[in-house]
């Protein structure tokens, strides 16, 4: 019976962790943005052209949210005009091994589902 309690309490506390991962990351857009960021620093511009369908509200909106949560940095570059860069932080490259998961999951099950 304690072994079962233990189980159960571990299972919810996982389950826990995930939710929080889940409301960090929600959305269509901020994984996406993530694994663009892990790969170089890039502009606004950039970012919008390299998501296809991302509108540019919906990126600001996501971008500030990860600056909010420290997984980016927004550096102001003193440039004519203002160039503006974002760029993964240390804490936010913890998630590149995730980021790397979900897509290696992705191109299978897009191969799996294309061959079906």
């Amino acid at each position: 019976m304690e072994k079962e309690i233990s189980q159960t309490k571990e299972c919810a506390n996982t389950i826990m962790a995930i939710h929080d991962v889940m409301d960090l990351l929600n959305g269509k857009w901020k994984v996406s943005i993530i694994a663009c960021l892990c790969c170089k620093k890039m502009r606004y511009s950039d970012l919008l052209r390299e998501i296809k369908g991302i509108s540019g509200k919906m990126l600001s909106r996501d971008l500030k949210e990860l600056e909010i949560n420290q997984l980016i940095k927004r550096n102001v570059l003193n440039t004519q005009p203002v160039t503006v860069e974002y760029e993964i932080t240390e804490y936010g490259s913890t998630l590149k091994d995730l980021t790397s998961v979900i897509a290696d999951w992705g191109f299978k099950h897009r191969k799996k589902i294309m061959a079906g």
